[in-house]
């Protein structure tokens, strides 16, 4: 049988936690934050300030096939215009709790269920809901479910793509990294941290961004949600670091800011 040929895979990285991944035609659009540069957020238990603004206009954007939602309870994830962003969407992915609150087109993912779409060529791509968790396990009730992301289809030459969400390194990771071969990952960095939450991070430090790269041994590591908000802290700086002290530059790849970048998964 003829061997199935390998997709075309673009990536722009808008800002934040948001990328647009185009696969074969299929446009796929993770947590919308489109608000401008000094808005506000009175979160609880602590306000949130954006610190920069999207490097693509909703207007530029246009419609999406899909929304991957990691989760719908934090700003920094889903903003006003994000939230506003919603009905672009033929359908929403998220976690069951997100759906029940976005009602309408989302469909709530439990961990390791599968959707799929089709892409131009009528290949189907399938989308795992990964295991993902915001901070230590005594926050998880306080936080709320998050969702990370698989993307498979035919035709892949190196192995999957997937996108962490907001989560801490733990051993629902590891168990990704024995199920799948990673080829990419788009790690949600930034070390968020709350002070009412404790001093631990909650989302990924650079050192867990090196305990996923040992994990998933192959993989380019493309660092997401490092930058434009005020509780993270840390930067490009501090996983460039990281990365060169464990001698690991080489895997790393950050992603110019709303430009497209063609992927070879």
């Amino acid at each position: 049988m003829p061997q199935t040929p390998a997709l075309t895979v673009q990536v722009t990285h808008i800002g934040g936690p948001t990328i647009l991944l185009e696969i074969d035609g299929v446009r796929l659009l993770t947590d919308p934050t489109f608000d401008p540069a000094g808005s506000h957020y009175a979160s609880n238990p602590a306000p949130r300030v954006k610190t920069a603004n999207p490097a693509i206009s909703v207007m530029q954007l246009g419609p999406v096939d899909a929304i991957l939602l990691s989760h719908d309870q934090h700003f920094d994830n889903l903003d006003r215009a994000g939230r506003a962003y919603l009905s672009q969407a033929d359908q929403i992915l998220t976690t069951p709790a997100g759906a029940q609150n976005l009602g309408n087109r989302a469909h709530g993912m439990e961990t390791w269920k599968t959707a799929n779409l089709v892409g131009a060529n009528g290949l189907p791509i399938y989308i795992t809901a990964m295991p993902a968790r915001h901070g230590p396990a005594a926050l998880k009730a306080v936080i709320g479910d998050v969702t990370g992301w698989m993307l498979e289809w035919e035709g892949q030459q190196h192995g999957t793509l997937y996108i962490s969400g907001d989560t801490v390194f733990y051993e629902d990771i590891v168990e990704i990294g024995q199920r799948y071969h990673v080829s990419t990952a788009f790690l949600h960095f930034g070390a968020s941290h709350v002070d009412a939450f404790g001093p631990d991070p909650l989302s990924l430090t650079g050192q867990a961004g090196i305990e996923c790269a040992n994990l998933f041994e192959k993989a380019t590591i493309i660092p997401i949600h490092y930058e434009g908000w005020s509780h993270l802290t840390e930067g490009r700086s501090e996983i460039e670091q990281a990365f060169a002290a464990a001698g690991l530059t080489q895997r790393l790849s950050f992603l110019p800011l709303g430009k497209t970048v063609v992927l070879n998964v």
